[in-house]
């Protein structure tokens, strides 16, 4: 069989993958059988793509990738029928790691516009919504969850399943071990709630009334020393129910390993808030 004339000639591709036109294979990178790779999809040199890998259409893979690899989990069975899945125009970077999900005909799973930076490790069943960013060296362990357009620092760690909130900003270095809720910035060790993430708020273009709305919210679960149940009363109670307000109270519900506290005096991390939990008095976030 000719060889597509995009795929260079030293790289290994099974004849039974699957790649669109337009699709780049870069040089002593290896293609599994179950590989499929969409219209204009870019993979560099010297990558591993094995197992179930789909690569949507025009998204890249940087030089030195490995992706869908067996998962770091001594409960998996070998051979198990898992993947990963990287959307349109998503950009995955040098020696960045993915691992297949665990279970059969599961996922761990990339969204679309996505940008993971070089280095950093997404592991077994994580899922990242839309235009999300794990810049260099962050860890994500086993199913994680990242919100659309939340951004996880460097050199982050993320306690298994966890969850990150949609526009939530996770600071660099940062150890999670419980859940962020979405629009909120975090940082510290472990990693406490220090404002709204007004700057990328107001990037992604949401209304001033209601990052207004977040920050009344906020004050009311980090500033007013009330208990979590009934810190979201009052919010239910006094602020409008806005779209980011009602995603807001709807993690917060969801919540089950608890969510990020307030910071400590002298600014180290605080312990998570669970349904009992009470907050301490922090310093006003960044203005809207």
């Amino acid at each position: 069989m000719t060889r597509p004339e995009r795929v260079h000639p030293t790289a290994l591709v099974d004849p039974a993958a699957r790649l669109a036109p337009g699709a780049r294979v870069g040089a002593f990178t290896v293609v599994g059988p179950e590989v499929v790779l969409g219209a204009g999809a870019e993979i560099g040199h010297h990558c591993v793509l094995e197992g179930r890998v789909e690569i949507g259409p025009r998204a890249r893979v940087g030089h030195g990738a490995a992706l869908g690899g067996a998962p770091q989990d001594l409960k998996f069975g070998p051979g198990t029928p898992a993947g990963v899945r990287a959307g349109a125009d998503t950009v995955i970077r040098e020696y960045v790691t993915i691992h297949r999900a665990t279970k059969a005909d599961a996922w761990t799973e990339i969204g679309s516009g996505c940008l993971v930076m070089a280095m950093a490790h997404v592991a077994h069943d994580c899922t990242i919504g839309d235009g999300a960013i794990v810049i260099n060296y962050a860890g994500l362990t086993g199913h994680c969850e990242i919100g659309e357009r939340a951004t996880i620092g460097g050199f982050v760690g993320l306690a298994p399943f966890t969850r990150v909130g949609a526009y939530a900003y996770v600071g660099g270095m940062a150890k999670v071990v419980a859940d962020v809720p979405p629009y909120m910035l975090v940082d510290g060790n472990p990693a406490a709630v220090h404002g709204v993430n007004v700057v990328g708020l107001r990037r992604a273009g949401m209304a001033a009334a209601d990052r207004r709305a977040l920050q009344e919210a906020y004050r009311l679960l980090y500033r007013s020393g009330l208990t979590v149940p009934r810190a979201i009363a009052r919010i239910r109670e006094e602020l409008p129910a806005t779209a980011p307000v009602t995603a807001l109270l709807a993690f917060i519900a969801d919540a089950r390993r608890g969510i990020c506290g307030a910071p400590e005096p002298g600014g180290r991390g605080g312990a998570p808030l669970g349904e009992a939990g009470g907050v301490a008095p922090h310093p006003e976030g960044e203005p809207v």
